[in-house]
């Protein structure tokens, strides 16, 4: 029998550095030397290629503000709602459903892949409106899923399945998570016009030439409302045209509805939804609760697949249920069971909404003062988009290297592409942001 062998500081430095004959066989990675016993059994660690990556962009501008000692610090970087008292607050609507939730719950035990099915119910009817012809004809069918992003993976991946050489084409610009996410599963990624930051205007007709060359059976990702990261939505004309090139090409439309509610009201941030979808054989919506129901943290979203018919919508589901199974298993339940319990009280209903209003007010308030600080520091009307965008988002337009200077001599931060998030400005910081922004622009 084999002598037992205890691990010790000193004999674990020698298995890494020494092959028994007094010479070290490891790799040399970092100024440092491994595998020396798995070479000698021509094996390797399985984590010993992998480099550091470089830290996400938001990330590790959320870990430098954090850092920053400076009084006069203004986060514009983080993607996040908050309040006038720079809290990302828990509504009340969410407050008091989760207390029935709780106060109700017998058991923790799975809900199954599909999720609630209240919940996939409840978000149908939201998004299509309770009478769409997809809905009666029985045409749409709905997954639960971990946030937006999940529902932006599940639809990558059944995009997948289903057309393995077909491209999915992204706006430029378009959110910095759309591509690792809808990428990562092996599509190909195309990207057609949006959006001239230098002008501040959208550029429709170079974004309608690209779509009308895509080819047939192509995905076109588009953002349903409050564009991220510009705030510059279609109006609906340029929707009505958008939809008559994806008829004309037969495009498959993704819509990202990630901010229902923040740009217009619920019904008005769904219209584009349910005017592209009456109109087109298939389509996927991707939507988040992130934002309009305050549930970061839960992760709270859900994707809706419309098919041609009913025995098409049932194939499709059951892809659906296939990979939401593969990656997660099952969606978590608490923020979808705050969710519906939410949908189902017309009078919490009733309260969400105007808690939404109020959200969506401030917003548009930051805009319109921001604009208003800007004319004065600056003397003209240059940054007069900003008061007609939409939602959290506009993109100031101005250079990496001000961007820069803003964050290092006036401490306000926000990403390279100069995207700032207007929940980020209060009263009592917007004189100095906008005077930040007159002396740094350019």
């Amino acid at each position: 029998m084999d002598k037992a062998y205890t691990l010790t500081p000193a004999n674990v430095i020698g298995l890494l550095s020494d092959n028994g004959d007094g010479e070290f066989s490891g790799q040399s990675r970092y100024g440092q030397r491994y595998n020396a016993p798995y070479i000698r059994q021509g094996r390797y660690l399985l984590f010993q290629s992998l480099d550091r990556l470089t830290p996400d962009t938001i990330l590790g501008l959320m870990a430098q503000f954090r850092a920053d000692p400076a009084p006069k610090k203004v986060d514009l970087g983080v993607g996040v709602y908050r309040d006038l008292s720079g809290n990302t607050p828990v509504l009340n609507c969410v407050r008091k459903a989760e207390r029935e939730v709780l106060a109700a719950q017998t058991s923790k035990s799975y809900i199954g892949a599909a999720g609630r099915e209240e919940f996939n119910h409840a978000v149908e009817e939201l998004v299509l409106g309770a009478d769409h012809a997809a809905r009666r004809d029985r045409r749409a069918r709905t997954l639960q899923t971990p946030g937006g992003c999940g529902a932006l993976r599940v639809g990558a991946e059944l995009i997948k399945v289903a057309a393995p050489g077909a491209a999915v084409h992204l706006s430029d610009p378009t959110w910095g998570n759309h591509a690792p996410l809808l990428g990562g599963c092996g599509l190909k990624l195309e990207r057609y016009p949006y959006y001239d930051a230098a002008t501040h205007e959208l550029r429709f007709e170079a974004m309608i030439e690209r779509l009308e060359a895509a080819p047939a059976g192509d995905t076109v990702l588009i953002h349903a409302c409050c564009h991220n990261p510009t705030g510059a939505d279609l109006d609906s004309q340029q929707w009505q045209a958008v939809v008559q090139v994806l008829q004309r090409r037969g495009l498959v439309p993704f819509l990202d509805l990630a901010y229902q509610g923040f740009g217009s009201s619920l019904e008005g941030d769904a219209a584009a939804v349910r005017m592209v979808v009456e109109r087109v054989p298939e389509a996927l919506i991707a939507v988040s609760f992130s934002k309009n129901l305050g549930l970061y943290r839960e992760r709270v979203g859900a994707l809706i697949a419309i098919s041609e018919n009913p025995v098409r919508a049932d194939a499709t589901q059951s892809h659906m249920l296939q990979i939401a199974r593969s990656i997660y298993s099952m969606p978590p339940d608490h923020g979808a069971a705050i969710a519906a319990a939410i949908f189902a009280d017309p009078q919490r209903k009733n309260e969400w909404i105007q808690e939404l209003e109020a959200m969506r007010g401030r917003i548009q308030d930051m805009r319109t003062l921001l604009t208003d600080r800007l004319r004065q520091a600056t003397g003209n009307d240059a940054f007069d988009f900003i008061r007609t965008q939409r939602g959290m988002f506009s993109l100031l337009g101005v250079s990496r290297a001000a961007v820069e200077r803003l964050r290092d001599k006036h401490h306000i931060y926000m990403l390279s592409d100069s995207r700032m998030n207007l929940a980020g400005i209060m009263p009592g910081n917007v004189d100095y942001v906008a005077e930040a922004f007159a002396a740094e622009r350019g």
